[in-house]
């Protein structure tokens, strides 16, 4: 909801002024952590925050963040941020925005040289001022002005749609040089965040410099920005940047760890060895023996280090899937989370009836080749005029030639559907006639995506209750990077999903993964079927399945609770139902 982005958002801000002006490390990360809980709230702070001690019941909210938040809710703002924002110059936050240069840093350029926005942070780089602190080497310096000129090209985070295939792209390519034994990425991107910041590459190899010097030659790279002994970093055509680090096979399994992250959850398993009296690093897992040098640098043994799995065993935990180390419950049972393989079926496709690219038969020939059981043809309906959509009488037609095609079809089972708009009252785009007709109903908004909270959740809870409707396609309708969506009260939609056994679905084309992450936990806290859709308009787009499991995956669905892992007659009987 955009009130509790707002005010998560603020907290962060705060943070930020915190460091950036001093205050202690404890008060700061507290606020940090603040702000991850509201970010990750799904109920509506606004009426938490008129319920007495509504804001307090929140886990991990205190009363001084408790009077905070209804500051915010009453006037719009947090006046310790107005404080704070008049005892610092007004350009040092947008430094934060700079890769590589956090509060600390921007406290340091500000109290040590004077620099109080990106123009005086510019012009210390090229009058070489900025050489005089400690620290900021010639190096340093050039990877900071890099990064600001990087920035300034850039105006946003790359999709997973786009990162993924890269980083597996150039694993490969590293791999088929003959120089590495192993490549894996890590980072955001191997935790399956719906956008990456950089790609982190991990490798182990028998000569690490000619690797680095294999990787810092590859085709496409436009700078090399960094080339050592066992890490460098480049970056590519596509505008990304990847780093490369090479390890030992002994420290493998700390090094996955460490770099994957969160920094959240690597924090907590630190914390977990120190109360076992063990030091955690990208290294190992090691004794404590109370040295502060590092243990590695003592030539001391690591206790585990190979494989996560054996850290998390010696910690006494089991091992946590990538997808939820995200500092959300992070030592909580794991159950077992959906997979590829799991997924039998698309209940989400269009064709050449409206705005796909293929006819029936060959979307039908597609999904057979992949192994599905069953494809749901589900072309736009009639409002959807800029795709092509059905009135009644072509729909009729439509659902004839789907089934003919079904009658010809020994190997998989064709279901005749529609992706039927929800115009902005909560009525659908035909009539209960017609929808009676079809074998599977996908409702989805598509227009009016500016609806307030309050009209946006009637919307969604009208089209979830409907009879005729099975699936809820893209529940907010936001384009990643483009347009946030609807933003309505998702607890009060998966109550009414779940209690009309409607299904919400994880719509994976990379740029829209909606549900998001956080709306599929809350789903899945309530029961509600889930499925997960590629909305495929051509053969290609059934790629897309991935993403939309990842995003399951961070939500901790499994595929009892999918519908598109079900075995096809639980599938039909509940269609049918």
């Amino acid at each position: 909801m955009s009130d509790n982005r707002s005010v998560a958002e603020a907290f962060e801000e705060l943070a930020d002024l915190l460091e950036i002006t001093g205050a202690n490390a404890f008060r700061v990360n507290a606020t940090r952590k603040v702000a991850r809980i509201l970010n990750d709230y799904q109920g509506d702070l606004r009426e938490a925050a008129e319920e007495s001690g509504g804001l307090e019941s929140i886990e991990g909210i205190g009363a001084s963040s408790a009077d905070r938040i209804r500051q915010w809710c009453a006037s719009g703002n947090i006046s310790e941020i107005d404080k704070l924002r008049s005892d610092v110059p007004e350009g040092l936050i947008e430094l934060l925005h700079i890769s590589g240069i956090g509060p600390k840093t921007v406290r340091r350029f500000w109290q040590e040289a004077g620099i109080t926005d990106l123009q005086s942070l510019k012009n210390a780089i090229e009058e070489g001022t900025l050489e005089s602190l400690p620290r900021m080497g010639a190096k340093t310096i050039a990877n900071i002005a890099e990064s600001i000129a990087f920035a300034e090209q850039a105006s946003e985070r790359t999709s997973i749609g786009i990162a993924l295939p890269v980083a597996e792209e150039l694993a490969q390519a590293l791999l088929d040089t003959g120089h590495a034994d192993r490549v894996e990425y890590a980072g955001s991107l191997r935790r399956g965040c719906e956008t990456i910041g950089d790609i982190d590459l991990l490798a182990t190899a028998s000569d690490a410099s000619r690797l680095v010097s294999a990787f810092t030659t590859l085709p496409g790279i436009t700078k090399v920005l960094a080339a050592g002994d066992t890490k460098a970093s480049i970056r590519i055509d596509a505008g990304i940047q990847v780093d490369l680090r090479i390890v030992s096979a002994s420290e493998w399994g700390a090094a996955m760890l460490y770099f994957t992250g969160s920094k959240e959850h690597n924090v907590l398993l630190r914390q977990r060895a120190r109360e076992s009296k063990r030091r955690l690093n990208e290294y190992g897992l090691f004794p404590d023996d109370g040295e502060e040098a590092s243990p590695q640098s003592r030539g001391i043994e690591p206790i585990a280090g190979s494989t996560e799995e054996s850290i998390y065993d010696a910690l006494g935990l089991s091992w946590r899937p990538p997808e939820l180390r995200e500092a959300r419950n992070e030592l909580e049972q794991t159950p077992t989370l959906i997979v590829d393989a799991d997924v039998r079926r698309d209940l989400h496709t269009h064709t050449t009836a409206s705005d796909g690219h293929l006819s029936i038969e060959d979307m039908a020939n597609e999904a057979i080749r992949r192994g599905f059981d069953a494809l749901a043809i589900t072309d736009h309906s009639r409002s959807s005029v800029q795709a092509n959509g059905l009135d009644a009488e072509r729909l009729i037609a439509h659902v004839e030639n789907i089934r003919r095609v079904d009658a010809s079809m020994k190997d998989i089972k064709l279901l005749a559907g529609s992706e039927v708009d929800i115009h902005a009252d909560g009525s659908l785009d035909y009539d209960d006639e017609i929808l009676a007709m079809l074998d599977i109903v996908v409702a989805s908004p598509h227009v009016a995506l500016k609806q307030s909270p309050k009209d946006a959740t009637a919307r969604l809870i009208a089209a979830a209750s409907h009879p005729h409707v099975h699936i809820i396609g893209h529940p907010t309708g936001r384009m990643i990077g483009r347009r946030p969506g609807l933003e309505p009260d998702m607890a009060a939609i998966c109550k009414a999903a779940a209690a009309h056994d409607t299904a919400l679905e994880i719509n994976a084309n990379p740029r829209r993964l909606d549900l998001c992450d956080l709306h599929v936990r809350l789903a899945v806290q309530h029961g509600v079927p889930i499925a997960i859709n590629t909305d495929a308009h051509d053969a290609s787009h059934f790629d897309f399945l991935r993403y939309g499991v990842l995003t399951a995956r961070r939500g901790m669905l499994t595929a009892e609770l999918c519908i598109n892992a079900w075995p096809i007659d639980r599938l039909m009987e509940w269609l049918d139902r």
